[in-house]
């Protein structure tokens, strides 16, 4: 992975803390709305590390491919974003 490590590990970790949170407040039988609230807030934050980290997979990985004479990492890119719509 090319992307910068600490940026996607610090991501990871807050919406691990999150998760974890969002199982006490389960467990607490906390208001419904502020569990969606919470739920929503760290699929965001994943949302945004996967953004990045397919972000900077075109700014490298697939960049040197097609300055290679390779698209096929366009074609491989693509279908991943598909996998997960």
């Amino acid at each position: 992975m090319k992307a910068d490590h600490a940026k996607v590990k610090r991501s990871i970790n807050i919406a691990k803390g999150q998760l974890e949170g969002i199982g006490k407040m389960i467990d607490d039988d906390r208001y419904c709305l502020d569990i969606y609230d919470q739920i929503k807030a760290s699929a965001a934050l994943l949302n945004n590390a996967a953004a990045y980290i397919l972000k900077e997979h075109f700014r490298s990985c697939v960049k040197e491919a097609i300055l290679s004479g390779d698209d096929s990492k366009i074609d491989e890119a693509f279908a991943a974003m598909n996998r997960h719509q």
